[in-house]
């Protein structure tokens, strides 16, 4: 099985991103029956959102699975929503700052993840590995892909 994991670079001033470092490491364990393909998106609002596309193109993959950071939080948290929305407390890397931008225009407000986002969790937390369910994955570039 082909499966794709992409972090972020670094943005706000940091010089590593968590989600990166994840990737990164993750990708060089070996798992028996799947192959693994790692991206590092930029942390651009459109520019993610066409490399990830790009990516999944090129890897045709079984799966994919976007790393994020969200600072503060204490464990993983498994996205439930992705908001149709762009609207950045900061600016991305190449300066914009999108304000109440709908990423998707004429599309609905939200969009549910069709995994079993609960099992999902369990199946973390029983590893050992903190993990929440998140009703939101924010309005910055992580939303956006």
């Amino acid at each position: 099985m082909q499966v794709l994991l992409t972090g972020f670079e670094p943005f706000g001033g940091e010089t590593i991103n968590p989600s990166w470092e994840v990737v990164r490491l993750l990708a060089e364990e070996k798992i028996e029956g799947v192959r693994v393909s790692k991206r590092k998106l930029p942390t651009v609002f459109g520019r993610a959102g066409a490399e990830i596309i790009k990516a999944v193109k090129e890897v045709k993959p079984a799966a994919v699975i976007a790393v994020g950071q969200a600072g503060g939080r204490a464990s993983i948290a498994v996205e439930r929503v992705a908001l149709n929305i762009a609207d950045a407390g900061i600016a991305d890397n190449e300066g914009n700052q999108p304000v109440d931008f709908p990423l998707i225009p004429d599309g609905p407000a939200a969009y549910f993840a069709t995994l079993p986002i609960k099992a999902v969790v369990g199946e973390i937390k029983k590893a050992g590995i903190p993990a929440v369910v998140s009703n939101s994955a924010g309005t910055f570039v992580c939303n956006h892909v």
